[in-house]
């Protein structure tokens, strides 16, 4: 994503996908959270790279910092067909007036080939998700969210590799 000004300097926001295992602290985080863990998934990092200038002294500063995106498969039950519809439908409703806020805070909403990144729901649907919640739902590339909905289900059935602990940082960004 490009660079976008900020009060003080500019903003760069990269996004990193998985899903991969999630590391022990968002493990334990679940284990908190949840009756029971299915498991969890780590599905993206969120970087954020600031580059500004201090007034006094008069010097350059670059800052970075990473937000790491996870959801806990717990226990829930699944939410009625009808229900899910409807949720589903409050969503498309809702969509485009969250992509032009998301925008004005971290650049335009990604697109491929001139179509729209699909908005991924963090807590899922399924399960009770809020589909209107911007807390919920982050943008991802068509291919990856493929992946994400078939990880999602092998999660709540408790498969590996989503219900063992993974490494601290799974990929590298350099």
């Amino acid at each position: 994503m490009p660079w976008i000004p900020v009060l003080g300097g500019r903003m760069k926001t990269t996004l990193f996908y998985g899903p991969w295992q999630c590391r022990l602290e968002f493990m334990r985080t679940c284990q908190r959270e949840c009756a029971r863990v299915m498991g969890c998934l780590w599905l993206a990092d969120i970087k954020l790279d600031w580059e500004g200038r201090l007034v006094v002294p008069p010097i350059p500063i670059k800052a970075s910092s990473r937000y790491g995106i996870f959801h806990c498969c717990c226990d829930h039950p699944k939410v009625s067909p009808d229900k899910n519809e409807a949720e589903r439908k409050r969503w498309e409703n809702f969509r485009t007036s969250f992509r032009k806020d998301w925008s004005r805070k971290f650049g335009d909403w990604p697109e491929e080939d001139g179509v729209a990144w699909p908005g991924h729901h963090i807590r899922d649907l399924h399960h009770g998700g809020d589909p209107v919640d911007p807390s919920n739902i982050i943008p991802v590339k068509p291919g990856v969210h493929t992946v994400f909905n078939r990880a999602y289900p092998a999660c709540y059935r408790g498969e590996a590799p989503w219900n063992t602990v993974g490494l601290n940082l799974p990929y590298s960004d350099k």
